[in-house]
């Protein structure tokens, strides 16, 4: 009896499968290194449901016992531990609108702490215990009136609502003391450890293609005295104060471009000096956590297919901590006596649960048992690969193997691209809910190879930049490299193959189909099509002026040689358009261009859109619709 066949007899993977994954979010130790409370995120999809449902957890720190803290039909995220690590501060909307709430580790009713007319973005309790600081808008009274007489225009670009910093009693006893003005937009925040002071990223407006003008600032709370602590031509942010008072640390940019290198700078509180310390391996530092010491602090990064915590000392170069033998940690936070790691971890076959790390010697406590209860059908196997691409560069990539593979039989192939193009493919757990089902595509007999291609962030710095004024040229000649290999390997069928990706995975499957007729199938999700009219209509334009060297009237020739919609005669791959209907990153109309395109010139194709979905599509059905059709299109068209 054939082994295609007898998989049939068995459970398999499907995409209603992966939606029953539980994830994981932040894992935060608690100040006496004792506890953790980490969040839990799963599918809720009832008939008149299509939600993610997001609760805390507490256990002791050596992973002996858990419980769940939190419950009820409205979320629980953003937690923080109170200064005695007996009770939890977090976010909810479970009143309507997102306040904070605080929760005794030994259980009972939440307290709600604030009342804030529009809810907030971020908040963080003060090292002290006392305060709250806190990032808003102000409240806009008159929007309903505005809304019912419909006088509710909007004159683009005037009056952004700004987020306010603002601190109240984290006992919820005072009202809220405004510390900004709202001229300005305020980000991510940290408090001195003497609790006198706030820095916190501050630019122009909330857009997202301002994001790149941020600066660091400083404010008194006390007086409400505002200071520019770092104000370059550079973008500035995350700052972090050192145990002593002595530093603030912080991220900058060279000159603001997504193409340079980020450092991590360190300002001398007595004098005002800045001074950048060593680039980290690569250039995309992410603040953790000062060392207790105040020498030096750890930074996070993703490692190639993995993830890396470094050392950065105040004087000398950074060095490698952890980073495990296999699969990716999230985000991990550190113990305030500088002994534990709090995070998520996963592998290619291990689902995400909580962990912690003790640092001496590295020994890992699972903390959290999320997907006890998950399904646990066969996995292809799943390994990285690696190849020299046309100019001899060595690329690498994840490769899934079918489930019941056999060496020597070819076996049909899914590219699937990433999107960025400063992405990464790591080796994360190929069974979670997500808009490309690899387990599932594994079930069906397909091998998956995900590519990382130059433009791919994790390889460092000069990696990144390789695709400058070359997308559609290095980074496909990466890809379809990639694709050679694994047909020389003897696994995939180049008869049977297909392509895929979202947002600049999206753009490269629809370049893909204008430069090759190799696939027989595609499918694009809010990709890019027409660089030209994407500039005027998207939130971030310019990231294509950092790609393009300029915006299209300065490099008009070199916008439209990169622009899929422009080489469209020569598709005719069947391909499968899906796009968010209120996609602000890649306008809808980007998908259409192209689907108008190829629909006037009689080639197969199929536009799907998702009302109330901007770029990445969040609504339970909605990942799970989009996960059926990728398979139903390359089976109908695969055959």
């Amino acid at each position: 009896m054939c082994a295609s066949f007898l998989l049939l007899l068995v459970a398999q993977w499907t995409p209603a499968e992966q939606m029953k994954i539980v994830t994981i979010g932040e894992v935060v130790p608690s100040p006496n290194a004792r506890w953790a409370a980490w969040t839990q995120t799963r599918a809720v999809m009832d008939t008149d449901k299509s939600e993610q449902r997001t609760h805390i957890w507490v256990g002791p720190i050596d992973g002996s016992r858990r419980k769940q803290l939190t419950r009820g039909d409205k979320s629980a995220n953003a937690p923080q531990w109170s200064t005695d690590s007996q009770s939890l501060y977090f976010a909810s909307d479970r009143d309507g609108k997102r306040q904070i709430y605080r929760i005794a580790v030994a259980g009972g009713e939440a307290e709600k702490i604030t009342s804030l007319p529009d809810g907030f973005s971020s908040y963080q309790l003060s090292p002290d215990g006392k305060w709250l600081a806190i990032v808003a808008a102000p409240a806009d009274p008159d929007r309903e009136r505005r809304v019912r007489e419909k006088r509710d225009f909007t004159v683009v670009d005037e009056n952004p609502r700004n987020g306010i910093l603002w601190v109240t009693s984290a006992q919820g006893k005072g009202e809220l003391k405004k510390l900004t003005t709202g001229a300005e937009n305020v980000g991510a925040l940290d408090w001195s450890p003497d609790s006198r002071r706030i820095a916190f990223e501050i630019r122009p407006n909330p857009e997202a293609d301002d994001a790149r003008k941020s600066d660091i600032a400083e404010v008194v709370v006390e007086s409400g005295a505002v200071t520019r602590l770092a104000a370059t031509g550079a973008t500035e942010g995350q700052p972090r104060y050192s145990p002593d008072g002595r530093y603030v640390a912080f991220v900058r940019n060279t000159n603001a471009k997504r193409l340079n290198g980020s450092r991590v700078a360190l300002l001398t509180r007595a004098t005002g000096d800045v001074r950048e310390l060593p680039a980290t391996e690569n250039e995309t530092p992410q603040l953790m956590d000062w060392l207790p010491d105040s020498t030096g602090m750890l930074i996070f990064e993703p490692r190639k297919t993995r993830s890396a915590v470094y050392r950065m000392p105040v004087d000398g170069p950074p060095t490698v901590l952890y980073t495990p033998p296999r699969g990716v940690f999230s985000a991990p936070k550190m113990s305030a006596d500088g002994t534990v790691l709090c995070s998520s971890y996963q592998t290619p076959d291990q689902a995400p649960e909580a962990y912690s790390l003790s640092l001496s010697p590295p020994a890992a406590m699972k903390l959290s048992n999320a997907n006890e209860g998950a399904p646990t059908h066969t996995l292809g196997a799943t390994k990285v690969i690696s190849w020299k691409s046309k100019d001899g560069l060595d690329v690498e990539g994840v490769l899934t193997l079918p489930v019941g593979y056999e060496a020597g039989k070819r076996y049909p192939l899914v590219l699937n691209i990433h999107g960025g193009p400063a992405g990464v493919f790591g080796e994360n757990y190929i069974a979670g809910p997500g808009l490309y089902p690899i387990a599932s595509f594994a079930a069906k007999g397909w091998a998956v190879l995900r590519p990382n291609p130059r433009g791919s962030t994790a390889y460092g710095n000069k990696f990144q930049a390789g695709v400058f004024k070359e997308w559609g040229t290095l980074d496909y000649n990466d890809i379809m490299t990639g694709v050679d290999k694994v047909i020389a390997d003897g696994i995939a069928d180049p008869a049977k193959m297909a392509v895929m990706g979202w947002s600049y995975g999206g753009y490269m499957t629809f370049w893909t189909v204008t430069q090759t007729t190799r696939f027989k199938a595609a499918a694009a999700g809010a990709g890019l099509t027409n660089l030209i009219s994407m500039w005027g209509t998207n939130d971030i334009p310019s990231v294509l002026d950092d790609y393009f060297d300029g915006s299209p009237w300065q490099t008009p020739q070199l916008y439209i040689d990169r622009s899929p919609l422009y080489h469209v005669s020569k598709a005719t791959t069947p391909l499968l358009v899906l796009h968010g209907a209120l996609d602000p990153r890649v306008p809808p109309s980007q998908g259409l261009e192209f689907y108008s395109a190829l629909k006037r010139r009689g080639i197969e194709t199929q536009m799907v859109t998702y009302p109330r979905t901007q770029h990445g599509p969040q609504e339970p059905k909605f990942v799970q619709n989009i996960m059926e059709r990728h398979i139903g299109w390359v089976e109908k068209h695969l055959q």
